[in-house]
């Protein structure tokens, strides 16, 4: 076959098996048997790999997964990503219909018509076509900017790749619901657990780390599924209704949902509300509720929104199903941070359509304000549809035989002392080595802030753990290229390059060091004021509690955090094989200030900044002669707070501490600069 006659060819099967593609996921109806369908994706694959050329973004082989990339970019949504408000009542469902006729100037007894959709429990994702090909597909995140997780979303089957004939050639953005079967869901565990794995709370939790996977193939593998329900950006005139819209989004090639409908007044609304609260556990799929939108785009637009909030849509949310069962074990998880968590492992019982054997229990203090012990009958919900936990013990059938339960001094992994911070409800371990926590602690050591190892990204992180080749940080410096060659994509040039890096970070400043440690209240400013003042980790490992205290900026809290971490027979052993591996060094100098335009000043920065990171604008402040701090105290001169900053901001106002934008901060900092 000739490149003319494969050209021809590639593009007959790709137009095949996206009409058999849209059949299976969107219409449910498949028009061929999984072996006929298979025999043509062989086809295009094999045509693929011998023309080479020929391979497109778009073809539906390059659904199976792209290399694995370190990060994920931001992205920005053009037009945000709202929020929805909740009603937990008829009559809740019934003072919003109401509301909404009087911001309208309608009758009372004029119905609105409504569309009624089911809440799927899954991530929400906005899909960005440009000439009608999917360009960018990013998660929510808080609304405004999202992570760009473009090829993970290629391997969601129901997703068009390319839009069908119809469909604006300009930008259009489509929003929808990425989401996991129960089916789905129960073989991915059973999976993990045969290979030792641990298996995944529930199906949402399950699809946000699947579009999160470094590896798309790993996402291909989980078979996500998707429903489009709306639209942010989009070109020329906007369908003249939201049911008119679901049909569009059905012809340019997009899954929805089929159980929607039209809704004559309010009164309808609630007869489908009560329809699904008991249909909806025969679906194979997690829903929670009903999403309720104004059908009319006018009045939509009419209506606006409140806040991040359309005033034209809500959720009615339904109550937490309950069930009594018996807690036969409480066991103790180790999280990747190193909080401790309990679960009870319960008889098996059915709550809301699905079997449940364990509950979360939160903490130690949970468990004392309850007064759980091992053998109570306790009541449990699934909270949001999925994660079960206990509501309450029914203490009246006690019969004596249940037994009081103790939270353990140290952790059952790795057996080093567990610590919890005075005010805080979670209890953690404080091994450097714990395998639990292990690869956090790893990615934390390389992060940029921190070591800064070029080449150490999670994916190397994850393959380096299960080798075991590395127990603690320690270990990178002892890594050999043969080692590193055993690694998936790594040929000898990445391998040195890996190793090159690592060794590099044998002089970088204690500070660097001491942040990378991951030590619990030590950031980056924290290290750099400890460092400064005591002059490098062997002193500041043997400092007593009142010495640490009395380091300005380092309150109590901090104090005992580092006198505890120092102390800990499984962190001294790390420190000693850093320190053998040239990683304590006294390092270089911290940089003399180029100005003294700040001097006398103490800044705290928090919320996000847009213009700069938060460790750049502090390396400024010291940089022009101030002081950049983490905490507000009275000593603290200004405060620049970004987007969302929360309590240090509140702090500083009761404190009576100047707060400024970050604009204002670099405007004022400019024209300081100017003066001098």
């Amino acid at each position: 076959m000739n490149l003319d006659e494969a050209r021809t060819r590639t593009e007959a099967l790709r137009r095949q098996i996206e009409q058999h593609n849209h059949a299976y996921y969107v219409l449910d109806q498949p028009a061929v048997s999984d072996s006929t369908y298979d025999a043509l994706m062989r086809e295009l694959q094999d045509l693929e790999a011998e023309f080479l050329e020929l391979v497109t973004p778009e073809s539906p082989t390059q659904r199976v997964g792209a290399a694995p990339s370190d990060a994920f970019v931001p992205h920005t949504h053009r037009v945000a990503m709202l929020s929805l408000a909740n009603a937990f009542s008829p009559d809740e469902l019934r003072e919003w219909d109401a509301r909404l006729k009087r911001l309208l100037g309608l009758d009372a007894d004029q119905p609105l018509q409504y569309v009624a959709e089911l809440k799927i429990d899954g991530l929400a994702v906005s899909l960005t076509y440009r000439e009608g090909r999917l360009a960018v597909g990013a998660t929510r995140g808080d609304g405004s900017v999202g992570e760009d997780v473009t090829p993970n979303l290629k391997t969601v089957r129901g997703m068009p790749l390319r839009l069908r004939d119809g469909a604006p050639a300009a930008e259009a953005e489509v929003r929808g619901e990425v989401f996991l079967t129960h089916s789905e869901f129960q073989r991915i565990n059973q999976e993990r657990e045969e290979q030792g794995e641990a298996t995944y709370a529930n199906p949402r939790n399950s699809a946000a780390g699947s579009l999160r996977q470094l590896d798309s193939g790993k996402t291909a593998h989980r078979r996500l599924q998707y429903f489009a329900y709306g639209v942010g950006a989009l070109p020329g005139t906007p369908p003249a209704s939201q049911w008119e819209l679901l049909e569009t989004l059905r012809e340019w090639g997009f899954r929805t949902n089929p159980n929607s409908r039209v809704c004559a007044g309010i009164d309808a609304v609630l007869d489908v509300v009560r329809e699904w609260e008991t249909q909806r556990h025969t679906l194979d799929y997690d829903t929670d509720g009903i999403v309720v939108k104004v059908n009319s785009r006018a009045l939509q637009d009419e209506l606006g929104q409140v806040s991040r909030s359309p005033r034209w849509a809500i959720a009615f949310k339904y109550p937490a199903e309950q069930a009594r069962t018996v807690v036969r074990e409480i066991r103790v998880q180790v999280g990747r941070t190193g909080a401790l968590t309990p679960v009870a492992i319960m008889d098996p019982v059915e709550v809301g359509g699905v079997v449940v054997t364990r509950a979360t229990l939160h903490n130690e203090d949970e468990i004392r304000r309850k007064d759980l012990r091992v053998g109570d009958t306790v009541v449990i919900q699934r909270a949001g549809e999925v994660i079960p936990e206990v509501v309450e013990v029914v203490t009246d059938v006690r019969n004596g035989e249940a037994q009081e339960w103790t939270f353990p001094a140290a952790c059952p992994v790795c057996g080093a002392a567990v610590e919890r911070a005075e005010g805080e409800a979670v209890a953690r371990c404080v091994g450097l080595a714990c395998p639990a926590q292990l690869a956090a602690r790893l990615r934390h050591w390389g992060s940029r802030d921190a070591m800064d190892v070029e080449g150490l990204g999670p994916a190397q992180i994850e393959q380096l753990l299960a080798r075991q080749y590395v127990r603690d940080p320690a270990d990178l410096y002892t890594l050999t290229t043969d080692q590193l060659l055993t690694l998936e994509r790594m040929a000898e040039k990445s391998a040195q390059n890996l190793l090159d890096a690592i060794a590099a970070t044998r002089s970088r400043h204690p500070a660097r060091v001491l942040f990378g440690l991951g030590i619990r209240h030590v950031g980056v400013s924290v290290a750099r004021v400890l460092i400064q003042s005591l002059g490098n980790l062997d002193r500041l490992a043997e400092a007593e509690l009142d010495a640490l205290s009395a380091v300005q900026g380092v309150g109590p809290q901090i104090a005992d955090s580092l006198h505890r971490f120092f102390r800990q027979p499984e962190n001294q052993e790390v420190l000693r094989k850093l320190r053998e591996a040239g990683v304590l060094a006294e390092g270089p100098a911290e940089p003399e200030a180029r100005s003294t335009v700040l001097a006398g000043k103490n800044f705290v920065f928090t919320g996000t900044l847009t213009r700069m990171a938060r460790s750049d604008a502090e390396a400024l402040v010291r940089e022009l002669g101030g002081a950049a701090s983490s905490s507000v105290t009275r000593s603290t001169t200004h405060v620049v707070a970004g987007d969302k900053a929360g309590s240090k901001r509140d702090k500083a106002e009761k404190l009576g501490i100047p707060i400024m934008t970050e604009d204002e901060f670099l405007a004022w900092v400019e024209k300081e600069q100017s003066v001098v």
